[in-house]
């Protein structure tokens, strides 16, 4: 306990033992499975939406499964939950285009636009979401990420600009 009180930094959330405490999920928001999926120039993407409430659920968008370096991940979402309001917004992640899983992924990425729900991008998936709501990628070619919502792109730069936008899907 005493070493744990002279660190130089603290703990996000503490419980009452000095044991870590989630963040409270807010929403849960659909996460594009792509094959060697990775959130570009923004490495710590994941930790920063989970820490605002947001719940990453994997959604398959091709035929086959994910296995990333030797661990398979199941899919918790499917595309019907845009549709019935059970996911709040989308992730795309940076990932190795699949041919197969390419119409898969627009479609995904449509549906979501179409029901109001923002449509967070990242890395090579920037163009590929900007490319299904018919938005020019040449405009936004360097950027880390961006969040779509209706008929906005903003572009996200560091940690900071995807913390608000995180904190405004509800």
């Amino acid at each position: 306990m005493y070493a744990q009180r002279k660190a130089p930094y603290a703990p996000r959330t503490q419980s009452g033992r000095g044991g870590y405490r989630q963040a409270p999920i807010r929403a849960r928001v659909g996460l594009a499975m792509r094959r060697g999926l990775n959130f570009g120039a923004l490495p710590d993407a994941e930790s920063v939406l989970r820490a605002h409430g947001l719940s990453l659920a994997p959604m398959s968008v091709g035929d086959a499964g994910l296995n990333l370096g030797g661990a398979s991940i199941l899919p918790t979402a499917q595309a019907s939950d845009i549709d019935n309001g059970a996911l709040k917004a989308l992730v795309v992640p940076a990932g190795a285009p699949d041919a197969d899983a390419a119409a898969a992924l627009e479609d995904v990425i449509t549906r979501a636009h179409a029901k109001g729900a923002p449509v967070f991008a990242f890395g090579d998936g920037v163009p590929t979401a900007l490319r299904a709501l018919g938005h020019a990628p040449a405009a936004f070619h360097d950027a880390a990420a961006v969040v779509v919502a209706g008929d906005q792109v903003q572009t996200l730069t560091d940690a900071q600009a995807l913390a608000a936008a995180a904190s405004r899907v509800s």
